[in-house]
């Protein structure tokens, strides 16, 4: 369901799945080094991030909910924090009574501030240090699939599946920044915050100008649809992953 890198040594991975699992890959091993499990009431590992400072890590799990659709088999969200050295729970971030299921989460660049999607179209913002939430904001009409700070983390972006992809204002909470219309589910940003990638059900992605008026440039093409997408952190480089089972490195200059 997720993956994400330990921020420090890039040496472990973890691993986030649908069965509740939580397991940590070490690459130079080549093993798994801790296997975890979420409480049975919260099966579903949605997404999983690492701090960027700490040795912790957060997980988003749901319970199970009632339809058929991707949205309804979710129930209530649980936001844990993990301790990475000693691999247990240190705490549950507070949510409220019977709250709707976390899609998305981003920590900002010191770890101190974490910011949580949900599919009520809620953010959520919690300061770590104290464990509790600072405020939140109601962001889309329904879910909310990817969310990430701005690089000057003046801003946050949101992508929701009402087809809409925002910009959020930080200092002016509840402002607008930029929008554009589509229909995807995950998105990236680059090192300087000035394009933004996000997947499409088509054969080739769409990179938007930030704040610009136009799409900038589309990517190559697949042969199915474009199901994940990343940039890299220093160089002008983007990776497509697609349903065609292919994976594209595509350098932009």
């Amino acid at each position: 369901m997720s993956l994400d890198w330990e921020c420090k040594s890039d040496r472990l991975l973890l691993i986030a799945t649908a069965d509740g699992g939580i397991k940590a890959w070490n690459v130079d091993a080549k093993r798994v080094v801790c296997d975890l499990n979420t409480s049975e009431a919260f099966p579903s590992v949605l997404d999983i991030k690492c701090s960027p400072v700490e040795p912790i890590f957060v997980s988003a799990a749901a319970s199970k909910g009632h339809g058929s659709s991707h949205l309804d088999i979710l129930g209530f969200a649980s936001l844990t924090v993990w301790n990475m050295k000693t691999w247990k729970a240190m705490t549950v971030l507070p949510l409220g009574k019977d709250p709707p299921a976390i899609t998305s989460f981003s920590f900002n660049h010191n770890g101190k501030i974490l910011a949580a999607a949900a599919t009520d179209g809620m953010i959520h913002m919690f300061d770590m240090s104290a464990g509790l939430q600072i405020t939140g904001w109601p962001a889309h009409d329904s879910a909310i699939s990817s969310i990430l700070f701005g690089p000057d983390e003046t801003s946050i972006f949101s992508l929701g599946v009402d087809g809409k992809v925002l910009e959020w204002s930080l200092q002016n909470q509840g402002q607008i920044l930029w929008s554009r219309n589509c229909s995807r589910h995950e998105m990236a940003l680059d090192a300087n915050g000035r394009r933004l990638l996000v997947t499409s059900g088509s054969v080739r992605a769409p990179i938007y100008q930030v704040r610009g008026h136009a799409i900038g440039l589309r990517t190559l093409l697949h042969s199915a649809a474009i199901t994940t997408v990343d940039w890299h952190p220093t160089l002008p480089l983007f990776i497509t992953g697609s349903a065609d089972n292919s994976v594209r490195v595509t350098s932009m200059s």
